[in-house]
């Protein structure tokens, strides 16, 4: 007992000499770095006229659909099949294929006709339209499923029972839509359902899903920003970093509505990151890393100022060996070096060997399938960082790429339409594709940019 009291002593007196000490310690203010504050990328709130804004949303839309019907007629195909085929692909081709769900839904269309690229901007205008101050995927899920339903609920249709063409067209459209109604339904279910489904989303592949819609909202959202939050709101179909590219290609949309400079609207992917993808442990922000990739071979493949010999480049039997005073040398004719250039390729032989590098550099990045969101983001850009604004060079080397050509034409497509305006586009394509919509697809889509310019200046 006597022990336990002296500790307590002790304890005290450290007590009170602590005290005394720090009483007599001349106090110190507390340094303090501050953080970066965050800042909102690009211009805010939509502020140009209704004719202004009207004029870049059909950019948009049609822009759009000229990229989707420019690939349509080679979707999935190598560059050299292409070539063999079209030569360089410089506008607009028939699509000479069989329907399917995903492509057009006719047989042999002609130019000027899409894919689900398009049909997918018609089906977020109706979306939009019907919606306005409430998109939302609560919404969103809504109103697939009840396009699902409607499809199915007219396959009761007794004229069906002696028109067995007519049943054809209207299962194909189920077929179209179901992978996703799926999807939508298992949302509405259960967390636990949505996410065994969703998973297993056309294979449980890291597919584009969001691709084909998202970059509609960079139409009607107020700033970048909102474009990317209200596209992520949206992804019900994508996984992991998929869902981060769908909302970058929503927010590039919306910043091409407010300036011409294609750095800027390429650096929309380093800007704005509200789920903090850069701060993922040990990966970082995947997007971003592609794009920091991509942008080095581009850049590196305009400082290319010769043709580099490489021995797929030389006819064997026309080297000559010339014995010179210090040894041997090869001599090479001009006719002796083979550089395939496909026909109708607008530049120079020195030009199609800089595009070529960049095709092969792509080509090594290539993923399991084409359609995967990390390989469209990769063409993406690499697309629009070579065409450097040009609507037509830009889609040109998409197209020309092949693999999923259509989709990706469609996205940059979109963004450049945004920034160039309809009244820029070029005058053959989009009247083109304008009439073939109006009066073969069944889609107006000067109807759809009205629709939505009138969403955001209501009377």
């Amino acid at each position: 007992m006597q022990r336990r009291e002296n500790y307590g002593l002790v304890s005290v007196a450290f007590l009170l000499a602590g005290l005394f000490i720090a009483s007599c310690t001349p106090k110190t203010e507390e340094v303090s770095i501050p953080n970066p504050k965050e800042v909102s990328y690009g211009i805010g709130e939509i502020n140009m006229s209704k004719e202004s804004y009207h004029d870049k949303v059909l950019g948009a839309i049609v822009g759009s659909a000229i990229g989707d019907a420019m690939g349509v007629s080679t979707e999935m195909w190598s560059r050299s099949a292409i070539h063999k085929r079209y030569g360089y692909i410089l506008g607009l081709t028939p699509a000479l294929m069989a329907q399917s769900p995903e492509g057009p839904w006719g047989h042999n269309l002609p130019a000027g006709s899409t894919t689900d690229d398009t049909r997918w901007k018609y089906m977020l205008t109706q979306y939009i339209d019907q919606h306005r101050s409430k998109l939302n995927r609560e919404n969103f899920a809504q109103f697939i499923i009840d396009y699902y339903q409607q499809q199915v609920g007219a396959l009761s249709d007794k004229e069906l029972l002696t028109q067995p063409d007519d049943l054809d067209v209207r299962i194909e459209k189920i077929d179209w839509i179901k992978e996703w109604a799926r999807v939508a339904l298992a949302y509405r279910e259960s967390d636990a359902k949505y996410e065994q489904v969703r998973d297993r989303f056309y294979g449980g592949e890291m597919s584009c899903a969001g691709l084909l819609y998202t970059p509609m909202f960079g139409l009607v959202a107020p700033n970048a920003t909102e474009a990317y939050n209200l596209a992520y709101d949206h992804t019900l179909f994508d996984i992991g970093y998929a869902r981060d590219i769908s909302s970058i290609a929503a927010a590039m949309t919306h910043m091409a509505l407010h300036t011409q400079n294609m750095d800027s609207i390429l650096a929309t992917q380093a800007y704005i990151d509200p789920y903090g993808y850069q701060d993922s442990r040990l990966i970082a922000r995947i997007p971003q890393a592609i794009a920091n990739t991509t942008h080095d071979y581009v850049l590196g493949a305009f400082e290319i100022d010769e043709i580099q010999l490489s021995e797929a480049l030389i006819l064997n039997d026309s080297i000559t060996i010339a014995k010179i005073p210090e040894g041997a040398a090869i001599v090479l004719h001009k006719d002796s070096v083979k550089l395939k250039i496909p026909t109708n390729y607008p530049g120079s032989d020195l030009e199609w060997f800089q595009q070529k590098t960049i095709y092969e550099a792509l080509e090594e990045n290539q993923r399991q399938i084409a359609f995967h969101a990390g390989e469209i983001w990769e063409i993406l850009y690499a697309g629009l960082l070579f065409g450097g604004g040009d609507f037509e060079k830009t889609l040109q080397f998409i197209i020309n790429y092949g693999r999923d050509n259509d989709t990706v034409g469609a996205i940059a497509g979109m963004i450049l339409g945004a920034k160039d305006g309809y009244a820029q586009l070029p005058t053959a394509m989009k009247e083109e594709v304008i009439r073939v919509h109006k009066d073969q697809i069944g889609i107006d889509l000067e109807l759809l940019a009205n629709q939505l310019v009138d969403s955001m200046y209501p009377e």
